[in-house]
Order: C-alpha cells, then structure tokens, then sequence
C-alpha cells in the first residue's frame, strides 16, 4: 500500500530543534576582512600573509584568502562534495525531498547556498551582504523544523570536507592558521544562525563530526532521490558525451561509507587512480602559475542561475521564495 507523505508547510515551531538545556552563545564580535589586502613577494606570498595572521581574531581574513586567492576552484568542489555529504543523512534528506526543490530546480538551489556561503566569505558575516545573506539562511530555514545536531553536522562539513580535499589535492599544504581559521568562521557563522551547542574546540567539532557519520550514515530511499538528483546536476555540468565519465568519478571519489547511505555502485580502484591523477595534475600546474591579485569567491562570471553575478543582484535575491 503506497502511503502519501504530508505535505511540508511553514511551521510556527523553532527551525533549528534542541534540547532545552541547550546552550546558547552570543556572537562575537571579529575585525571584518580587508577588502584591498596585499600578498608579500613570490608565489607563496599569500601564504607569509596568512602566517602573521591570528586565525582567532582574524579568521575573516584568512578565509577570505584561502577561499578567494588561494584555493577559489579547490573550495568550490570541496563544498559540492560537502553538501553531497550530508544527503547520507536520511533525516536531511527526507526534508530536501519533501520540499521538492532539488527535483524541480537543482540547479538554483545548488547556486543559491553556494552564492550565500561565498557572500559571507567575500564580505563578512556583520558586513550589510553578509547580514542579509544571514537573514536569507535563516528564514529559508525558518520555514521547517531542523533537528539541531543535523544542522551542527552540515556546519562541520563546511569546515573540514574543504581542509581534507585541499589536503589530498591542493596546489600547497594548509598553514595551521587556515585550519583554525575555518573552525572560528563557520563555529561564528552558525552562532549567527541559531545553532546551539557548537562545539569550542577544533579538534570536538571534528570527533562530533566523525561520530556523527558512523551513526547517521545509512541508506534510505530519501538518499537515494536526492543523491541521485545531484549527481545528474553535476552530470549536466559537461557536454553529453562526457556525463558518463562525470559519474564514473564521482563514484570514484566518494567513500564507501558514502555509497552504501546513497545506495550507489562502489567506484573502482582504477577509475579513484585517474581522478586522483587529474586533480593532482591540475594542482601541479597550478603551483606554476602566478598568485591571484584579484579574490574571485563572489565573483563568478559563468554562474548558471545567476550570470555575471554579483552584478544587479542582492543575497536577499537568492533562495526558496525567489525563482
């Protein structure tokens, strides 16, 4: 007998669900990044910048750098990876099927948390953009009832899947400050967001992330769907030819753990050691080029929902309510 799911609504209830002695933290207060910053001299001049850098009190710099002149292509992936995670997680997914959005617009929803994230790292989460993005995620949050050690889990995605892929496939090795960076950005970030109970050290966060994952990885119907949506979003990314070898590493770069919650085939070992191969050798010829004078986070001339974005657009455009 086929049951019909109810229908998801705007619900009076909190959006972010926690136990009552939940705790709850005050923002802090943090310098916002340098528009205009500077790199020292040679190819690693980026880098000596980041080292005379706090990464407590001037985490909005560093991740301004990492994200915008350092890494921009490797943080762009890292973070489809990441939000590709967390559809393993079938109370996650359950509610991105109920909503219908990544069946009916993939393409928009994937740009508009993509182009949100990027606002808060090009103008800082207390800058007018980031205020407003902030005020956007929150309300399109608002508009559900989220568990809140779901949305502690996709928070710790966005500090440590972009530090593991940077790790295997960077151009240069992480400065610590980067690490630490992106742990008091996103933990300040989330704070913003209403997320209780963040945990304050780097090293929790990532045990609550890991443990999170053995507990909560497992194949659903809901995982299937939408892991199945996205992976045809990224498919449509190439021309038609090449979508089967887009799917062939994917699967090659996800982990078992991964597979089996998204019921998908186990990629080969083979097809792993040319992905592996090609990332690695653009990050070969990366290391060549010239350091980027220019950050490039929020600036993506070739966005697909939005083109030649951030031009005539605001944050308050992006989102569910706005297609």
């Amino acid at each position: 007998m086929t049951t019909t799911r109810p229908s998801t609504r705007r619900t009076r209830k909190p959006a972010v669900a926690a136990v009552p002695a939940a705790r709850i933290e005050k923002a802090g207060s943090f310098p916002a990044p340098d528009r205009d910053p500077h790199p020292k001299r040679g190819r690693l001049g980026w880098l000596r910048v980041i080292e005379g850098l706090d990464p407590v009190t001037h985490h909005q710099d560093i991740m301004r750098i990492t994200a915008g002149y350092e890494f921009p292509w490797d943080y762009q992936r890292s973070l489809e990876f990441a939000l590709f995670r967390t559809y393993c997680v079938p109370t996650i997914s359950d509610l991105l099927a109920r909503t219908g959005e990544f069946e009916k617009r993939p393409q928009k929803r994937y740009d508009d948390t993509s182009l949100l994230m990027a606002e808060l790292i090009e103008h800082g989460y207390d800058s007018d953009r980031g205020r407003e993005s902030l005020r956007n995620i929150n309300r399109m949050h608002g508009m559900y009832t989220i568990d809140n050690d779901d949305m502690l889990y996709v928070l710790s995605t966005f500090i440590y899947d972009p530090l593991d892929w940077i790790d295997r496939y960077g151009w240069r090795r992480l400065h610590p400050n980067e690490r630490l960076a992106s742990f008091h950005f996103y933990r300040q970030v989330g704070i913003r967001m209403g997320i209780k109970d963040i945990p304050e050290s780097f090293q929790e966060f990532h045990r609550f992330k890991t443990e999170y994952e053995r507990t909560k990885f497992v194949y659903s119907d809901s995982n299937n769907k939408i892991g199945t949506y996205t992976l045809r979003l990224f498919e449509s990314w190439y021309p038609s030819v090449l979508r089967p070898v887009v799917a062939s590493a994917v699967y090659a770069l996800i982990d078992e753990q991964m597979a089996t919650a998204f019921g998908f085939e186990q990629g080969s070992p083979r097809s792993r050691a040319i992905a592996e191969s090609a990332l690695r050798a653009r990050s070969a010829l990366v290391r060549l080029l010239p350091k980027r004078r220019a950050s490039v986070s929020a600036k993506n001339p070739q966005n697909r929902t939005y083109p030649g974005y951030p031009v005539g657009y605001r944050p308050r455009d992006l989102g569910v309510g706005h297609h």
